[in-house]
C-alpha cells in the first residue's frame, strides 16, 4: 500500500507540511518497504486549482491514501473520485512519524474537507481602485477597498492569487 504525506522537503525525516495543493513536496511512502519517492509540488506558486492539480498528481502515483493538515473542498472532490482516503494531522512531526502514526491506527479518516475553497490563497498585494456612483468595481492586485470618484464611494475589491 502506497500513502502520500505532505511535506516541507523531500525524504522520510523532513517535516510534514500542513498544506495539501502549496506544499512544497508530497512524500509518497510504500509502507511494505518503507520505501519512498518524494516529488516536488509543481504547483505550490499556481494562480488557481492548486488543490486539484495536486490531487491529480497524488493519483498518478499510486496512492490509495493521503496524509495532510488541511483538505479544500475541491481537492477533497477530486481525491473521493480517486478512492483515495484523506487523513488529516495537525500535530507536526516527520513524514516517518506520521506514517508510523498511520500505521499504529492512530490517524482518523476525513469524509469531509477541513477548510474553505481557497483557504491556501496568499492574501495578495496592492489597493483596489473604484470608480463610480456610488458603486466601485475594485480593479487591482490584492484584497482593497476602491474608492469611488464622483458622486458616491466605491465598494470595490480586487482578488489577487499570492505574489
Amino acid at each position: 500500500m502506497k500513502i502520500c504525506v505532505t511535506a516541507g522537503a523531500s525524504g522520510l525525516d523532513a517535516p510534514m507540511d500542513p498544506r495539501f495543493g502549496r506544499c512544497p513536496f508530497f512524500v509518497v511512502v510504500d509502507l511494505d518497504s518503507m520505501s519512498e519517492i518524494s516529488i516536488s509540488n509543481s504547483n505550490v506558486m499556481a494562480s488557481s486549482g492548486a488543490g486539484i492539480q495536486a490531487a491529480q498528481e497524488v493519483a498518478r502515483q499510486g496512492a490509495t491514501a493521503l496524509i495532510t493538515g488541511n483538505i479544500g473542498p475541491n481537492a477533497m472532490q477530486t481525491l473521493s473520485a480517486a478512492n483515495i482516503d484523506v487523513y488529516l494531522h495537525q500535530g507536526g512531526g516527520s513524514v516517518r512519524d506520521v506514517v508510523e502514526k498511520f500505521k499504529r491506527g492512530e490517524l482518523t479518516k476525513t469524509a469531509g474537507p477541513s477548510v474553505q475553497a481557497h483557504a491556501g490563497m496568499g492574501q495578495g498585494m496592492g489597493r483596489g481602485g473604484g470608480q463610480g456612483m456610488g458603486r466601485g468595481g475594485g480593479q487591482g492586485r490584492g484584497r482593497g477597498g476602491g474608492q469611488g470618484s464622483g458622486s458616491g464611494s466605491g465598494v470595490g475589491g480586487g482578488r489577487g492569487g499570492q505574489w
